[in-house]
């Protein structure tokens, strides 16, 4: 078995969630770990004192538990291995593979005294019936590739390199930890990518919705993936895309749009991307259209596209989102007037202002950045997060911190 990498972050939701009657579901892109999270999950159980046989795991993809493709078949087998007496611990991977899973879940539940974790690698899982068969009783850890820290701490680095040239590193190969095995050989680590991106297209998009173009479909990923950072909509896509004749439904932009919006909502479901909406600071409220997308894992895009130096401030304002999702904050586009600013960072009783840039050296980058949060009102932290380390560190109470420092602070 390849080594497991111990992430901390994660595996202490589910120790907190121990013993508690709520289902927990991992959920979260192909190859990002869930698996191996699962597995230091059982690994736990045992050194807590659980026996072996008071704890099923199974990965529902195996062929082994080929037969096992219903609610009702997995209900029986897994009924005959309960443990008579004492609870059992119930590990389920890539439980989507049975279809209506969730009935046999809840009849775990019901009929067994069982403490149940799931995975599952697209967010149908988490579709309307499954909500109302299991309301208030189930638990979602959503999971990311790897964080910076935990880049640091899984690959092996020569001693000589400096910390920003690691995450020069992060910035071009990405967070899935299989890379580790290829020593950041960049053709065998795209090549290993291009892998898990086939895998999610085929399994997760093409599989669960089988009237879908996939000329389209990789064109709009490629879109996606190439504005980053950038507000848009599944409209302009559309306009962009048909006046290129790559939709069906080439000169029909409303029909054009509702396809692109249909096709990205696949994506987010996938956890290929994520949507964010913007914000309006001034009259707080959402707004309904021009949404900006993040992608999961900065390897795969630029696996798809090609590294290039000149996206660096889109690659960090990537990283900056799946930071604050890994901290557990509600994350929006901020909208004040005219001006935008990059994050709205929410939790209960508290919020956060955040730009993103690579340099603030410049007196015009520096204008730039700092307009739109000098036209915040209220008292709520504001920061610049910055490639640069020759700085002032702050304006007007602004604070300037260095990307890297703020990855690895401890939370």
């Amino acid at each position: 078995m390849p080594q497991l990498i111990n992430r901390p972050e994660y595996l202490s939701q589910l120790i907190q969630h121990k013993d508690v009657d709520l289902v927990k579901i991992i959920t979260g892109v192909r190859r990002c770990g869930k698996s191996s999270l699962m597995e230091l999950y059982h690994q736990y159980l045992l050194d807590s004192g659980i026996d072996e046989d008071h704890i099923i795991h199974m990965n529902l993809e195996s062929l082994k538990y080929r037969d096992l493709g219903d609610f009702l078949a997995l209900y029986d087998y897994v009924s005959s291995r309960i443990a008579p007496f004492g609870r059992t611990y119930l590990m389920f991977d890539e439980i989507q593979a049975v279809e209506h899973w969730e009935k046999a879940v809840e009849s775990f539940r019901l009929d067994y005294d069982v403490d149940i974790c799931l995975t599952g690698s697209n967010a149908y899982m988490l579709s309307t019936d499954f909500s109302t068969l299991l309301s208030g009783r189930y638990v979602e850890v959503p999971m990311l590739p790897l964080s910076f820290q935990e880049f640091l701490t899984f690959h092996d680095f020569d001693p000589s390199e400096s910390l920003e040239e690691k995450f020069r590193k992060y910035m071009r190969f990405g967070g899935m930890p299989v890379l580790r095995e290829y020593h950041f050989n960049e053709q065998r680590s795209y090549q290993a990518l291009e892998g898990i991106y086939s895998t999610v297209v085929l399994r997760d998009v093409l599989q669960r919705n089988h009237v879908i173009d996939q000329n389209a479909l990789r064109k709009i990923v490629l879109f996606l993936c190439s504005s980053i950072g950038t507000v848009t909509s599944p409209n302009r896509i559309g306009n962009v895309l048909s006046s290129e004749g790559e939709l069906s439904e080439s000169g029909k932009n409303a029909v054009a749009g509702r396809t692109v919006g249909k096709y990205i909502e696949m994506l987010n479901n996938a956890f290929v991307f994520y949507p964010v909406e913007r914000y309006d600071v001034k009259g707080k409220q959402l707004l309904r259209t021009l949404n900006k997308n993040y992608i999961v894992d900065l390897g795969i895009r630029n696996m798809l596209l090609g590294y290039r130096d000149a996206d660096t401030g889109h690659i960090l304002e990537n990283i900056v989102f799946l930071e604050l999702k890994r901290r557990d904050w509600h994350v929006y586009i901020g909208k004040i007037g005219n001006l935008e600013i990059d994050f709205v960072a929410e939790k209960p009783g508290t919020r956060m202002y955040i730009q993103v840039t690579e340099s603030m050296l410049t007196e015009e980058t520096r204008d730039r950045e700092l307009r739109s949060l000098r036209a915040v009102r209220d008292n709520y932290e504001k920061i610049v997060l910055t490639m640069d380390r020759n700085f002032s560190s702050s304006y007007d109470g602004i604070k300037i911190i260095n990307v890297i420092d703020w990855l690895l602070q401890k939370i």
